[in-house]
C-alpha cells in the first residue's frame, strides 16, 4: 500500500530528487489517488512534510518553498562573481520571500534557473502582469525583475525589486520602477554593496530626486541573510523592510 510519504517520494524523484510545494500538491494525485479527498488536503500534505522532516527523516527543507529527498545533495550557492547566476538567483528569492509572505508574485524572466533545478516559473504564482492601469505603463513595468501583487480584490504592485548586477543596468532599471510613481508601490533596487554610492548619486539627480524617498537600495549579502533566516521572524527581517540609505 502506497503513503502519503512514499508519494510524496515519487513526486520529488519524478522531479530529479527536488520540488517546489506546489509541484508536489500538483502531482501527488498521480501516486496517492485520494491524496485531494479532504477539504485540508494541502495542510494534511504539508504537515506529513513537515512532521517527517521533523523526525530527520525522508524530506528536508531547502528553502522557504522547496523541498527534498533526504539524501539529495545540493549544489553550490552561485558567488557574486557569476553575475548571470547570481541575478536568477536573488530574483529566485525575492519570489520565495514575496511568496512566503503571501503575496502573488510575478517575474519576466520564467526559464531563469533559481537554484537546484527549480527554474523561476516554479515558484511564481502569476505569469502576466494585471492590467492595473494604462497598457502602456504595464508593457513597460512587466519588464521589471520581481513585482509582488496584492492577492485580494483589485492586484496592484505592492513592491518590485530590480537587481543591478552591472551597474550598467541601473538607469534602465529605474526607469521601469518610475512607471509606478502614482501608485502605493515600494521601490527596492538589490545589488552589490559596491554599487549602493553610485545608486545614491542616481536618484540625487533629476529625474529622480523629487523622490528619492521613494527607493531603496539592499545590498545582495542582507537579501542572502534574509532568506537564509525567513524560517523564523527575526532582527533581520526587520533590517530588510526598513529604509536604510
Amino acid at each position: 500500500m502506497v503513503t502519503k510519504v512514499d508519494a510524496i517520494k515519487r513526486v520529488l524523484k519524478e522531479f530529479g530528487g527536488v520540488a517546489t510545494l506546489d509541484q508536489i500538491y500538483e502531482n501527488i494525485e498521480k501516486y496517492y489517488p485520494s491524496a485531494k479527498a479532504s477539504k485540508y488536503w494541502k495542510a494534511g500534505i504539508r504537515g506529513v512534510v513537515n512532521r517527517e522532516i521533523g523526525k530527520e527523516k525522508n524530506f528536508k527543507r531547502i528553502g522557504l518553498g522547496i523541498y527534498a529527498l533526504k539524501e539529495y545533495e545540493e549544489e553550490p550557492k552561485p558567488t557574486v562573481k557569476d553575475k548571470k547566476r547570481m541575478h536568477s538567483y536573488i530574483e529566485g528569492i525575492c519570489l520565495e520571500i514575496g511568496k512566503f509572505k503571501n503575496f502573488d508574485v510575478y517575474t519576466p524572466d520564467k526559464n531563469a534557473l533559481f537554484k537546484d533545478k527549480i527554474k523561476l516559473i516554479d515558484i511564481a504564482t502569476i505569469n502576466c502582469v494585471p492590467n492595473f492601469t494604462y497598457r502602456e505603463i504595464v508593457d513597460i513595468v512587466k519588464r521589471i525583475d520581481v513585482i509582488w501583487f496584492n492577492k485580494k480584490g483589485l492586484q496592484f504592485p505592492q513592491r518590485v525589486f530590480e537587481i543591478v548586477d552591472a551597474i550598467g543596468t541601473l538607469s534602465e532599471a529605474l526607469n521601469r520602477i518610475i512607471q509606478l510613481l502614482p501608485f502605493n508601490t515600494e521601490f527596492v533596487v538589490v545589488g552589490p554593496e559596491k554599487y549602493r554610492e553610485k545608486f545614491i548619486n542616481k536618484i540625487e539627480k533629476e529625474p529622480y530626486l523629487r523622490f528619492k524617498e521613494r527607493f531603496d537600495y539592499k545590498d545582495y549579502n542582507l537579501v542572502l541573510k534574509l532568506y537564509e533566516s525567513s524560517y523564523k521572524y527575526n532582527k533581520v527581517e526587520k533590517e530588510f523592510f526598513k529604509r536604510s540609505i
